[in-house]
């Protein structure tokens, strides 16, 4: 399985930013999928994630502000964040996981929310 994330950007805080993650088979395959987060010299956190009933779990820290969703026309997983703030600043990562293919790992997109 390829995961390809893309998206990542700067942005002023108050602002948005899309990811995506695109993964080489349906997305809908995978029985769990996750975006993470790594800031410089802190651990990986989740962020987000959905299974394949469709039920999503959210960090408290942007629980209102991100929303994960799945596109099954392009395969792709997606997250929403809004109203971001400087503390989202990090490297972001999308996880896939299927009993079947194990865990995967995208290569990481870079967000940076200025003040």
């Amino acid at each position: 399985v390829q995961l390809q994330a893309s998206g990542g950007g700067s942005v002023q805080a108050g602002g948005s930013l899309s990811l995506s993650c695109a993964a080489s088979g349906s997305i809908f395959s995978f029985h769990f999928l996750a975006w993470h987060r790594q800031a410089p010299g802190k651990q990986r956190d989740l962020v987000a994630a959905i299974t394949n009933t469709g039920n999503t779990n959210y960090a408290d820290s942007v629980k209102g502000r991100f929303t994960i969703s799945r596109d099954g026309t392009e395969n792709t997983l997606l997250l929403q964040m809004n109203s971001l703030k400087p503390e989202d600043t990090a490297v972001y990562y999308c996880n896939a996981y299927s009993p079947y293919s194990g865990n995967s790992w995208g290569q990481g997109t870079q967000v940076t929310v200025s003040s």
